[in-house]
Order: C-alpha cells, then structure tokens, then sequence
C-alpha cells in the first residue's frame, strides 16, 4: 500500500473542463495515475492521483485552478474476481470508512490499481491509535 495524494477539483459540466486540466497537468510534464470524473447538473468533479504531487501542486497553481489535496492510498490488487471484495473486507475489518474509491485495471492486465480516501473521523482515530 503506498500512500499518496488525491487532488479534487470542481468543475463546471461543460465541453472541455477536463481537457484544460489535462493541459495544464500535461503540459508541465506531470504524469496521471488515476483520474475520475463525475457530473452532477451544472457542475462535476475530478479526482486524480499524479505520479509527482509537488510537480501537479506547482501546474494547477500556475494554472490558477483551485483544488482540493486529500491523502490517500493507493494500492495494487491482483485483476481477478474478487480481490477488490477481499482488498475492502480488509479495510472494513479494520474500520476504514471509505471518503471515496477508484480502481482501474487493462483488459488482460495482471494486476489492478485502487486509489481510496479515508473519512476524516477515521484519519482521526487512526492516528490517535
């Protein structure tokens, strides 16, 4: 499991919103590791995970497109039934209240990446323990 960082940014839903996220990110070299979108009547929201957080911190910030930086796991399962169910039983066992999820995998790929985000009341007691 290697920890990471989720950059949440809100959008409003119109043709080429992530695009210029893309861009931005693109254009200063920084590499995406995960990447959700979703809309909700006038607005969405993307959620992504960079190779380099300091480097997509420097182009969003250059870019003037406020975000929102959450900490996160990222973490590789094998691609085959039932090992994301396996991988959140764990969490669960543990008490982990999931704030968001996304996983991807390729066609035929051996392996699958989950990138999760942990509720602040569990970050709270977790670091309390």
């Amino acid at each position: 499991m290697a920890k990471t960082k989720q950059f949440t940014i809100t959008v409003d839903n119109q043709p080429g919103a992530v695009a210029r996220i893309a861009k931005a990110l693109g254009d200063s070299k920084v590499n995406i590791l995960a990447l959700l979108g979703t809309s909700q009547g006038t607005t969405g929201t993307v959620q992504f995970v960079a190779e380099d957080a300091r480097k997509a911190k420097k182009a969003l910030d250059a870019a003037r497109i406020s975000y929102q930086e959450t900490p996160a796991e990222q973490l590789e399962l094998a691609n085959k039934p039932g090992a994301l169910a396996q991988s959140l039983a764990a969490l669960e066992k543990k008490g982990v209240n999931l704030g968001s999820i996304h996983a991807t995998a390729s066609k035929g790929g051996k392996k699958a990446v989950l990138v999760y985000t942990v509720e602040a009341a569990t970050q709270a007691a977790t670091a309390t323990a």
